[in-house]
């Protein structure tokens, strides 16, 4: 029996090991693939770009990528774009909603709310009519997928309607548990774009949405079945790329690095297409490091953008 003790207390510490393993440092190769030369975009001059900051979530940078510290506090802001757009106005995403609170009890799973606390701001809605700003501009909120936090405060934008792709439509359709909050939305007006233009910057497909350029979405499954990278392309030359949860913090991307194995566990619904689609982005970066890489949680990259009304040309 004592044996016995012995070899369980030994394959506990050795299951531990690699656990802690998994926080470890570790770049992810990234390929030479050839990206020809930047797409052009014919952005209209009225073009521009805001971002709206609608809360804050607090959690540890080792939880977010590869090699991050356990003694790096970071801010996990929670966003929504707005893109002005001659044809219409977008949001990327929807941020937190004034009913954020009932969101996250009935929503977050129980490890993610033990890792990480958050704090209320100002929805995005509610920023808007502050402004003077009228939801009928709106051709729509684009999601890059349809997690809670993307998409709670679409409770506060009645009528509006929400592009998604028919890949993340199905997954919401599905009966996943990581899209029960958007299931739970009755009446939304689904508006469903295809993957209709060629390749882009290295994605197969793409979608351009008002067919200029000015707005193109890729695939870049892996989180959830439909995540979508939504670029933005401004008519003064900066250009941005939306990259929702494709990475947490810019570091995925730049190093690049992936979640830790359990974050990938928890959020990821197929991590290693995920992984693929984040050495795409990767790339990208390495090849054009002018587009400015935003993931949808990092503090440091919303600081860059102006904050609504405030906007970018």
């Amino acid at each position: 029996m004592r044996r016995l003790g012995i070899v369980l207390v030994v394959l506990l510490l050795a299951a531990m090991g690699v656990l802690a393993s998994t926080f470890f440092p570790q770049r992810l190769p990234v390929s030479n693939e050839p990206l020809g030369p930047l797409p052009k975009a014919d952005s209209p001059p009225e073009m521009t770009l805001s971002l709206l900051r609608t809360g804050t979530m607090h959690a540890k940078a080792a939880f977010a990528y590869r090699g991050g510290s356990f003694s790096d506090t970071r801010e996990f802001v929670m966003t929504a774009a707005l893109v002005h757009h001659p044809r219409g106005d977008i949001l990327i995403d929807a941020g937190f909603a004034r009913a954020v609170d009932d969101h996250v009890r009935s929503t977050t799973p129980w490890l993610l709310r033990s890792l990480s606390s958050y704090t209320k701001g100002v929805p995005a809605a509610d920023q808007l009519a502050a402004a003077g700003y009228p939801l009928q501009r709106l051709a729509g909120v684009v999601i890059t997928h349809s997690h809670w936090d993307h998409v709670s405060g679409l409770a506060d934008l009645p009528g509006v309607p929400v592009w998604m792709n028919a890949d993340e439509r199905q997954f919401v359709a599905s009966g996943a548990s990581m899209a029960d909050l958007m299931r739970s939305f009755s009446g939304l007006a689904i508006r469903e774009y295809p993957w209709d233009g060629g390749a882009y910057l290295g994605f197969e497909r793409s979608h351009d949405f008002w067919g200029d350029g000015s707005i193109v979405l890729a695939p870049a499954p892996g989180h959830t079945p439909g995540s979508t990278i939504v670029f933005v392309n401004l008519p003064s030359g900066a250009r941005y790329a939306f990259v929702g949860d494709l990475a947490w913090q810019r570091e995925g991307v730049e190093i690049p690095a992936e979640r830790p194995w359990g974050a990938r566990m928890v959020v990821d619904h197929d991590p290693a297409v995920e992984r693929g689609s984040l050495l795409r982005m990767a790339r990208v970066h390495a090849v054009f490091p002018s587009i400015a890489v935003v993931p949808a949680h990092d503090a440091r990259a919303a600081a860059e953008l102006p904050a609504f009304p405030a906007s970018r040309d």
